[in-house]
């Protein structure tokens, strides 16, 4: 399961709508290693004038590069996250983690690291079980 989602969470999105307040709370409830991940990336991005931050540190554990799997790659979660914090994310080899300025985003930056050229110089043997 990819969320821990309250009870009272569940009965309000059973009858409509949620804020994206309430679903990031959620996330970052049920995803505490990728949220670290993300928070820290979006940090250093936001402390430079770069257009681009990222970490490539392998998580600790399988159940660590998991949590950072589930949530960018659930279309909800990683779009949740980028409205909340105003940035957009890309992301290689199950544990590369990058933010993007949105007047990057389309740049040539942006470009080479979503390229599948950016994804093959970024392989190694020690990653290719990841």
């Amino acid at each position: 399961m990819s969320l821990n989602v309250p009870t009272a969470l569940l009965e309000r999105a059973e009858h409509g709508e949620v804020s994206d307040a309430e679903f990031v709370d959620c996330v970052r409830e049920s995803l505490p290693y990728a949220w670290s991940t993300i928070t820290r990336v979006i940090a250093d991005l936001e402390s430079g004038s770069d257009p681009f931050a990222d970490d490539s540190t392998p998580p600790p554990s399988e159940a660590e590069r998991g949590q950072l799997l589930r949530a960018l790659a659930s279309d909800a979660i990683r779009g949740g996250l980028e409205r909340h914090f105003g940035v957009a994310l890309a992301f290689q080899n199950c544990h590369r983690v990058a933010a993007f300025r949105p007047a990057a985003v389309g740049g040539p930056e942006h470009r080479a690291f979503t390229s599948t050229r950016g994804q093959l110089l970024n392989q190694s043997p020690e990653l290719r079980d990841c």
